[in-house]
């Protein structure tokens, strides 16, 4: 075990050095080589650990950061969660790099590219793997750093670059109530260990907690693209589709939710932050499957899916259901690489078209795409048996077994957006695959062939976790166990199959409506939208960007103006050239005053020796 864990984070991030120093030095392919092999080795690794797992590990290697009271060796710590996370994180990781190895061929900064993949992937392990909060820390900034350049990667256009700077903005915001609650957890607990702070939580008093709880829910906010700090992911999609696939299955927007997950001994403390988590989730995933509804996009549609399922994941945290959150996260990771690397195969056929009403008929020209990618959609939109639908509906019932009000509500909101999320998933599927559209050459094969292990892992992933009334025992739940990360009990097995029916129905329900609206071309046919008010506000999200350009971006630009003019221009260059203006005045007036007349020689001589008169008075006197 001590030889696995190192390697399962050093490998990418050594790649990734490597590349970045003799990247260009050395041929295409090399660059590209060195990184998939860097995280296939990971992933070996990572198995390899998961198979001599016995019980958790902590694995000091080094001293790192050490004066007085504070200790923070390079400490890593191997449970269950970080076991599944581990072998997601490099699995998922590695089948993204093999297909960005055929897509990013053409491009000149291919060694910037997979420098920088690499990274990515190794610090979202450091991440995962951190036995205290500096190293984690580190991990979580390590993963905003990369993925800033990654979505800023053809920088040369400006919106590119914008989207760069946008999500590494936004996403500081919640770094920063991270890193508040980081000092203040080393305050209050004297130590950084991320488990010894777990084990303090119910000695803390409740409001501290309430409190810490919040400041971990605002760095979740930002890194899991959830409301109010959710405006960067959309964005995101500027950059290349593995880049995206990376980001959305694999890394960044999971990292949030892994936190939540990690301090749950901590957050799950105080009602109020719990009862937080899972406002947040729940109306963060009707926003985005709303908006998902009228975009034309086909990444933005799959970037709003994100933020709408890790709302779902965000849901389960704040119910207490963390097995069935972590198998929402680790099901989702699959379909979604899936669609995201399916979505690359249709944009490079379509010569980087992403409108998907420019498309249609593609399954005929495609069929390598389109039957993986129906299949990421039918988990996508939870239909029934496959692990997308199991997942979900783990989910649901553990919101529904904690009632009131609150919780009957978020039930419902929850109902509603698998509903939206069947629509928008199937109006993509119909609009771009089915219908009538010009022929197109065919997708690289090799791209093809990776979307089969996704395709299946995201059809059969319930295997690992199969509800408890069918008496074939849930693996993730029994390897959870000792974690006490299982979702509250209670529900019958009637009960719980009467929710799973209910919400089968529902997903049927929205499948027949989007057939009956889009399949065929039939969306040609009809008027183009409704109300177009309604569209126009769901596809500028809600007015978030509009919003926070008035309330905080236009303020901020008039103050910059002010100092600008005032300070900078006035002061700091203005200044100089008028005290120059004033000792030249200044000079001037004393060559007056001494140009060679007996007058005003005379008038100084009497004026000091008044002044030393009037000293030697006050002095006596």
């Amino acid at each position: 075990m001590s030889l696995f864990l190192p390697l399962i984070f050093s490998l990418p991030i050594l790649a990734g050095a490597f590349i970045a120093l003799a990247g260009m030095r050395l041929p295409r392919r090399i660059s590209s080589l060195v990184a998939c092999g860097a995280v296939v080795g990971s992933f070996v690794s990572s198995l390899c650990a998961f198979l001599h797992y016995r019980s958790p590990v902590t694995l000091d290697l080094f001293r790192w950061l050490s004066a007085f009271d504070l200790q923070a060796p390079i400490s890593l710590y191997f449970d269950p969660l970080a076991a599944v996370m581990c072998l997601m994180v490099t699995f998922v990781s590695a089948i993204i790099l093999f297909y960005s190895h055929a897509y990013i061929n053409g491009e000149d900064d291919y060694a910037r590219f997979f420098s920088l993949m690499s990274l990515f992937i190794g610090a979202m392990l450091l991440l995962v793997l951190a036995g205290n909060l500096p190293l984690l820390f580190l991990g979580w900034e390590g993963v905003g750093f990369c993925s800033y350049g990654l979505i800023g990667f053809w920088y040369r256009e400006e919106k590119n670059a914008d989207a760069g700077r946008k999500a590494f903005l936004v996403t500081r915001i919640g770094d920063t109530a991270f890193g508040v609650g980081i000092f203040w957890l080393f305050l209050l607990c004297g130590t950084l260990s991320i488990n010894e702070i777990n084990g303090m939580a119910s000695l803390l008093p409740a409001g501290v907690v309430t409190a810490l709880g919040f400041l971990l829910l605002g760095g979740a906010m930002g890194k899991s693209a959830q409301m109010p700090l959710m405006v960067w992911l959309p964005d995101a999609m500027a950059g290349p589709t593995p880049v995206s696939a990376l980001i959305h299955a694999a890394t960044m927007v999971t990292a949030g939710v892994y936190l939540l997950i990690r301090f749950f001994p901590l957050v799950g403390q105080s009602a109020a932050v719990c009862a937080a988590i899972a406002v947040t989730g729940g109306i963060t995933a009707l926003y985005a499957a709303s908006c998902a509804l009228v975009q034309r996009d086909l990444k933005r549609i799959l970037a709003y899916s994100t933020m709408s399922q890790i709302g779902y994941m965000m849901l389960g945290v704040g119910s207490g259901a963390l097995t069935a959150a972590t198998f929402h996260l680790l099901v989702h990771s699959f379909y979604k690489s899936l669609l995201f690397l399916g979505a690359g195969c249709v944009i490079s056929a379509l010569h980087h078209e992403q409108d998907i009403f420019r498309m249609g008929g593609l399954r005929k020209s495609l069929p390598g795409v389109y039957w993986p990618f129906l299949a990421g959609a039918a988990c996508l939109a939870g239909l029934p048996l496959t692990g997308g639908f199991f997942s979900k509906d783990g989910i649901l019932a553990a919101v529904f077994a904690r009632g009131g009000i609150l919780y009957g509500g978020l039930y419902l909101l929850g109902l509603v957006t698998a509903l939206l999320t069947v629509v928008y998933t199937f109006r993509l599927v119909f609009v771009v695959f089915h219908g009538e559209g010009p022929e197109v050459a065919g997708a690289n094969r090799f791209m093809e062939r990776l979307l089969i292990p996704l395709a299946l892992l995201g059809l059969f992933g319930e295997l690992i976790n199969l509800p408890e009334y069918l008496g074939l025992g849930s693996w993730l739940g029994e390897f959870f166990q000792p974690l006490t990360l299982s979702g509250p009990s209670g529900l019958s097995p009637a009960l719980e199959l009467s929710l799973q029916a209910l919400a089968a129905f529902v997903a049927l329900a929205g499948l027949v409506f989007a057939h009956n609206r889009y399949a065929g071309g039939r969306w040609r046919a009809r008027p183009k939208y409704i109300a177009p008010k309604l569209v126009d506000f769901l596809q500028n999200g809600w007015f978030f960007d509009a919003l926070y350009r008035i309330l905080f971006v236009r303020p901020f630009e008039s103050a910059a103006g002010f100092l600008y003019r005032r300070v900078e221009q006035g002061i700091a260059i203005g200044g100089p050239d008028r005290m120059a203006e004033l000792t030249a005045r200044g000079g001037e007036l004393l060559g007056r005053w001494s140009a060679g007349r007996i007058s005003p020689y005379l008038l100084s001589f009497a004026a000091g020796v008044a002044l030393l008169l009037g000293y030697l008075a006050w002095s006596v006197f």
